[in-house]
């Protein structure tokens, strides 16, 4: 085992050019942690987060960024019963995806679907984690009603909309081209909304309402999220690119019954990180595994171009997830 490894860094708070190759120590496993030889590592937009100094890790972490990475177990600590030396795995992780060794829980760490391929791998985790969550868990969302997920061409995106569909709920989601609307639709929405063009509230009141919303956008989207709900509508917000303050009438919520909820998954337990990693090992890796459903891959930058891809995520320009090849 190699003392030192490659790495990247965030130098300071900042735009992608923070981001820097560095040398680092090997980390060395604890009790019940596992250290993954780093092969692919997903971007996420949690990444940028921390870059900015907006999301810092919790204690403990490594303080490079990384939140999912797919390769081979290099090492085991003390307690570790579930994974042995050479297994290849795609994990969540605390932190310390950019570089070439990670560490992470074994219970987060799960099986490679039958199929994928490292990269295809690496960009499973975090997502999936997220929108089983949210969308599932949270937002119990059922078979035959109405969901709307925002960013449908983003990774959390084309995740929900393949999940949700293959769980048989009527799907919809807003985009922002003509492109990103198609291969929505192509993933098994029922209606790409283009957001430049229509109004998705009054579209989804069209359609009765939405009885489930994910929405990343915050900002002006809350009081026009629970428009588009309908009666006894959950709506379930996971992250703010648009800020976290909004004036909202509550006596909408009252009246119609809604449910406003939301979750990080970082910040959460080990335990319950474990529980979430048992579910989608027992209803939605199958699905991977038979290919009825697939990460939608946008593009693979290296390791050391971190500040590219970190470039390419914030410019909005890509349909589904980016990754780095270590």
């Amino acid at each position: 085992m190699p003392q030192t490894m490659r790495a990247i860094e965030i130098t300071a708070p900042g735009g992608p050019e923070v981001l820097q190759p560095c040398t680092r120590p090997v980390p060395v496993p604890g009790s019940g942690q596992i250290l993954i030889a780093v092969d692919h590592a997903g971007v996420n937009r949690p990444d940028a987060l921390q870059r900015a100094g907006n999301y810092a890790p919790p204690p403990g972490a490594s303080d490079l960024p990384g939140l999912e990475a797919a390769g081979v177990v290099a090492a085991i600590g003390p307690d570790v019963t579930r994974w042995k030396v050479g297994d290849a795995v795609c994990a969540l992780l605390p932190g310390g995806g950019y570089a070439q060794y990670a560490l992470t829980h074994q219970d987060h760490a799960l099986p490679i679907p039958d199929g994928l391929s490292m990269a295809e791998a690496a960009a499973l985790c975090e997502t999936f984690y997220t929108v089983w969550t949210n969308v599932f868990l949270r937002g119990r969302l059922k078979a035959g009603e109405r969901f709307l997920v925002h960013g449908g061409s983003s990774g959390i995106g084309t995740t929900a909309i393949q999940l949700a569909h293959a769980m048989g709920a009527r799907v919809f989601t807003t985009a922002g081209s003509a492109d990103k609307c198609a291969a929505c639709e192509a993933l098994g929405a029922e209606r790409a909304i283009n957001y430049r063009e229509a109004d998705f509230v009054e579209l989804m009141q069209a359609e009765g309402g939405a009885n489930l919303i994910l929405d990343m956008v915050g900002g002006s989207y809350l009081p026009r999220n629970v428009r588009a709900l309908a009666d006894d509508g959950r709506l379930v917000q996971i992250a703010f690119l648009e800020g976290p303050k909004v004036e909202l009438n509550f006596a909408q919520v009252m009246m119609r019954r809604l449910t406003i909820t939301g979750s990080t998954l970082r910040p959460q337990s080990d335990a319950a990180k474990a529980d979430i990693a048992a579910d989608l090992l027992a209803h939605v890796w199958p699905l991977l595994a038979s290919g009825r459903i697939k990460p939608v891959m946008d593009r693979v930058f290296p390791l050391e171009d971190a500040a590219g891809a970190h470039a390419r995520m914030e410019s909005s320009a890509h349909i589904g997830k980016i990754v780095l090849k270590v």
